[in-house]
């Protein structure tokens, strides 16, 4: 009785089958994955510079977050900046109105109470214009570390501690 282990043609066989299985079993790796070398084994220095560049994708990711944080934070004092100019516009004409001579008391009284109440809603507008817990128009909440990342000469990131107060960066 032959076995497989003194058939040479069913050895050859069986070589070839175990062959393709570990190639099928690669491809199905890379399909996966869907990466072309996704682990060391496949071809461990393009593996090492594919993990390096993975981490500079996740870094920029990163960066590109606080980023669109910082956006969104501008957009809002942005904003705020306008609406408080379209309010400074309508205090230019009520001054101008309130220099006419023929005035009364009870209209110049009024044009006073509306005076403060567009004084009063910049206020409000300067206050509410915050994002993420930051206001660029009233100078509130504004301490914090930015990051730097360094992609060109050296992959390394900085943190750069800040404070913001009255206007003034420190």
């Amino acid at each position: 009785m032959a076995s497989v282990n003194t058939n040479y043609s069913a050895l050859v066989a069986l070589q070839s089958l175990n062959a393709t299985q570990k190639q099928l079993a690669d491809v199905q790796n890379h399909i996966n994955t869907g990466l072309k070398v996704s682990s060391a084994k496949d071809n461990g220095a393009v593996f090492a510079i594919a993990e390096g560049q993975r981490a500079r994708v996740s870094s920029l990711g990163a960066v590109q977050d606080g980023i669109d944080r910082a956006t969104s934070t501008i957009d809002v004092a942005l904003s705020a900046g306008q609406a408080i100019g379209d309010i400074l516009k309508q205090l230019k004409s009520q001054a101008v109105a309130a220099e006419a001579t023929d005035l009364n008391q009870d209209q110049r009284d009024a044009l006073q109470a509306n005076f403060a109440a567009l004084r009063s809603q910049i206020d409000q507008i300067a206050n509410a214009a915050t994002f993420n817990g930051a206001n660029l128009v009233n100078g509130s909440n504004l301490t914090g570390t930015a990051n730097a990342f360094s992609v060109l000469t050296s992959d390394t990131t900085t943190a750069v501690p800040y404070t913001l107060s009255g206007g003034a960066l420190t």
